[in-house]
């Protein structure tokens, strides 16, 4: 019922990059192959997917130039950002974007049957019954489980000293009267007694917080809106902390206090004018200390207040002059803090609260090479570090007495983090863990026994043998001579010698490493005869914090760069040909896509560009877009720079299409979207219209009444996905 410190750090850091499929790979006999060996390169000729028969819509084209530093750029689907945004209202606007999805839906109309396979496929794999494994907290189990036919949870809580069981949030009724319906934040007052939760109904991600009294289930009134969704009770039952956005705008402006049932008690803790900074706050694990960091992702600045008395001043560990990503926690009288002040893949350190005042931080674990602190967890006896060792996960135990370990696990490549780990005191750590063939599984490490209990598995109804499928990792060459981790799974029987498709997958950006994890309706793909892949490039940070500044700002083209050579080296090793490859990518990945497909068109069967940040430049030059001045530390600030201005338009994938023939498209985008706005993917979708030479499909889905995740709901996404997925698959059925 705590935020997770370290979590809402990570989300905070990811900017504009909170989305897409968090997928790695995984070797299914523990072996990691940096195999070179080339084999030769299999040529075939494939059939594209052709357009539909129905005229696709023309966007009007209206003369639009703007200039910086002396250079023109000419933009005529400039009119499609509607000049009263957020509302968007302008009849022309909805018209194109409704005319679009008329089109998508005479593509679907003819593959009802696949989409609907795909989605039953799908459902079919999904627990209707799934449940949480319990925890404990302060003198409640808790857990959640999900009613058939459901698409949102029931929460329960049973008091362990009376064995009463009560639903104490019912996502599913509160959503009866919303077609978008999403939870933020939830938290439980120390005494039990209220719940405070916030609701976001549009998909635009402004959040209104609720309170209610868990002993006779009555709202109470608080007038809390327009909050990023983080809400929490801190000190007290009485005293709510939460994110406030600035009006009008997506961007945390404050970290405010609330007396619930005292008037004009709302007031600023702590208030950030930088619009180029991300603010959050959250409890430490011992409770004792609110923590607020603001920042981006060159600085960053951590400011603790005393959790039970929030009137004092904070006192600052880290200042955004210091110029460093340091992510703090406490407990045991101490503070610990993760930074990268010595060494780039950060070290972890700690001091006594009784320094607060003048922080000495005291190494624990240095920063190396080919070790990357990843994250930490305290508690009362001892603390469990996420650490990546050259590309491979591992989960690193220090107690407060005695030697450090690694916990051990059944596979050599995998995926494992940590789960709710509410209590301060408990003796064991849950993880969630997972590879390419293993579905997600919660294990319990007990510490003094020293070992893995395993609590639950994904269940998958309609059947999984894991011995079926196969998955290996492998390194690519890069052109500039890097190697690039490659991720791969496939059904036993796949054929190494150019005949069969492969999907290939990317992200590579904001330092969010893609991990190597299961996914239900990826063995839609796999019993199709397709291998999944996924290249984790650089700008992600499996390889380590420098693999991330190694694909941004001045490095960004290597992102795209090591994605294409990626797909050759699979193509040389027999896993796919050349022509024969679907690519998919979302948000940051989405411009990827779009860039890769400017640099390499013949390389793709198809492209999904799912809610693609394509439009680069013309966001990165407009300020008045609340994630645009923190965005200038990702791709450089071509208002103020030359050089950011000349970099960004050369790769910008929005501003190098240009008259040739393309694969075939898959765009998506969602109204209220924003992270990536929704003129961006209509602005692509309409100059590829304009300008490509082919006759080969391209439709885009606007969702009229989402943002950057589309659908809310377990089976409203089950079937985007299944429309996105039968996109893939009939673009492999033309001969």
């Amino acid at each position: 019922m705590k935020w997770n410190y370290s979590i809402l750090i990570a989300a905070m850091s990811l900017g504009i990059a909170a989305c897409g499929e968090s997928n790695k790979s995984v070797n299914a006999s523990s072996d990691v192959s940096t195999d070179n060996s080339i084999q030769q390169e299999t040529t075939m000729s494939y059939k594209r997917m052709q357009q539909l028969d129905v005229p696709a819509p023309v966007a009007k084209q209206v003369p639009h130039t703007f200039e910086h530093h002396g250079i023109s750029v000419d933009d005529p689907f400039n009119w499609l950002r509607d000049s009263s945004y957020p509302n968007t209202d302008d009849k022309e606007v909805l018209d194109y974007l409704n005319a679009e999805n008329d089109y998508f839906q005479q593509f679907l109309a003819p593959n009802k049957e696949l989409v609907d396979e795909l989605f039953e496929e799908f459902k079919g794999r999904v627990d209707e019954t799934a449940s949480s494994v319990p925890y404990v907290d302060n003198g409640y189990e808790y857990w959640w489980e999900y009613k058939e036919g459901h698409d949102y949870r029931t929460r329960y809580r049973k008091n362990l000293e009376t064995g009463k069981v009560e639903v104490y949030l019912d996502e599913q009724a509160l959503s009866e009267a919303h077609d978008y319906f999403v939870i933020g934040g939830v938290s439980i007052s120390p005494d039990n007694k209220r719940i405070a939760y916030t609701i976001d109904t549009s998909g635009d991600e402004r959040y209104d917080v609720f309170v209610r009294d868990l002993s006779n289930d009555q709202e109470i009134e608080v007038a809390i809106g327009d909050t990023n969704g983080s809400v929490q009770f801190v000190g007290d039952s009485n005293t709510l902390v939460y994110g406030k956005l600035a009006e009008g705008v997506w961007r945390t402006e404050s970290v405010n206090t609330q007396t619930i049932g005292v008037a004009n008690s709302d007031r600023v803790l702590f208030a950030e004018k930088d619009t180029g900074f991300f603010l959050g706050s959250g409890l430490t694990t011992s409770e004792e200390y609110l923590i607020v960091s603001t920042g981006n992702s060159d600085a960053r600045e951590v400011v603790v207040f005393d959790a039970k008395d929030l009137s004092k001043p904070g006192v600052t560990l880290f200042s955004r002059e210091d110029k460093l990503q340091p992510s703090v926690d406490h407990g045991n009288g101490k503070f610990y803090v993760r930074v990268n002040d010595k060494h780039v893949n950060f070290r972890l350190a700690s001091m006594p609260e009784a320094n607060l005042s003048n922080p000495q931080w005291q190494s624990i674990i240095e920063g190396d090479k080919t070790l990357y602190v990843q994250g930490f967890k305290v508690f009362a006896e001892q603390m469990v570090v996420s650490l990546s060792r050259e590309g491979l996960e591992a989960m690193h135990v220090i107690p407060n007495e005695g030697e450090a370990y690694d916990i051990e696990f059944p596979e050599k490549v995998y995926s494992v983090g940590l789960s709710v780990n509410p209590s301060f005191e408990q003796q064991h750590v849950r993880l969630r863990y997972t590879s390419m063939i293993t579905p997600s599984t919660i294990y319990d490490y007990d510490f003094k026994t020293k070992s893995l209990t395993q609590r639950k598995q994904q269940k998958i109804p309609s059947g999984y043998d894991k011995s079926q499928y196969e998955t290996v990792r492998l390194m690519a060459p890069a052109r500039d001579g890097e190697k690039v981790p490659v991720s791969i799974v496939y059904k036993k029987g796949f054929k190494k010698d150019g005949s069969q498709p492969l999907s290939l997958y990317a992200y590579g950006a904001y330092g969010a490493g893609m991990s190597p994890s299961f996914s239900t309706t990826r063995l839609s793909l796999l019993d199709r005869g397709f291998a999944f892949a996924i290249a984790h490039t650089r700008g992600g940070d499996e390889m380590g914090y420098s693999w991330y500044l190694d694909g941004k700002m001045d490095e960004r083209e290597n992102a795209f760069n090591d994605f294409v050579d990626v797909a050759k080296h699979l193509v040389k090793e027999g896993y796919t040909s050349k022509g024969n490859i679907s690519i998919a990518g979302g948000s940051a990945g989405g411009e990827m896509m779009g860039a890769v497909t400017i640099q390499a068109p013949e390389m793709w069967r198809s492209v999904s560009l799912m809610v693609p940040f394509v439009d680069v430049l013309n966001t990165m030059l407009d300020a008045t877009l609340p994630l645009t001045p923190p965005e200038w530390n990702e791709w450089g600030n071509p208002i103020e720079s030359k050089h950011y201005f000349e970099l960004i338009k050369s790769y910008s994938p929005y501003d190098n299409i240009e008259k040739r023939e393309y694969p075939p498209m898959l765009v998506t985008g969602g109204l209220n979207d924003p992270r990536v706005t929704y003129w961006e993917p209509a602005k692509w979708t309409a100059k590829m219209r304009a300008l490509k030479t082919d006759d080969n499909l391209l439709i885009m889905r606007m969702n009229m009444g989402a943002g950057h995740f589309a659908n809310s709901g377990r089976y409203g996404r089950l079937m985007d996905r299944a429309e996105e997925m039968a996109f893939q698959i009939l673009a492999h059925r033309e001969k």
